[in-house]
């Protein structure tokens, strides 16, 4: 049973909830059923096969000099 990030279209909060196949999401502070499903950001480290970091989650950078999150150059 996952959970899934929301943002209430009423009272403007930001919440997780476990929601199971038939289950609607509500709002835990105002209790509406008005709400938007959220993109959920996924983390992660891949190791090496000696142990060390090779990249770790989306959207970290490793290189202070570049924009990208993706680079074979240094390996994020």
């Amino acid at each position: 049973m996952p959970i899934y990030e929301f943002h209430c279209n009423q009272c403007n909060n930001s919440f997780e909830q476990l929601i199971m196949s038939s289950d609607k999401p509500f709002c835990p502070d105002c209790q509406t059923n008005d709400v938007r499903r959220q993109l959920s950001v996924c983390g992660f480290v891949s190791k090496g096969s000696g142990g060390e970091t090779v990249s770790t989650s989306a959207g970290t950078n490793a290189c202070a000099s570049c924009t990208s999150t993706s680079c074979s150059t240094c390996g994020v």
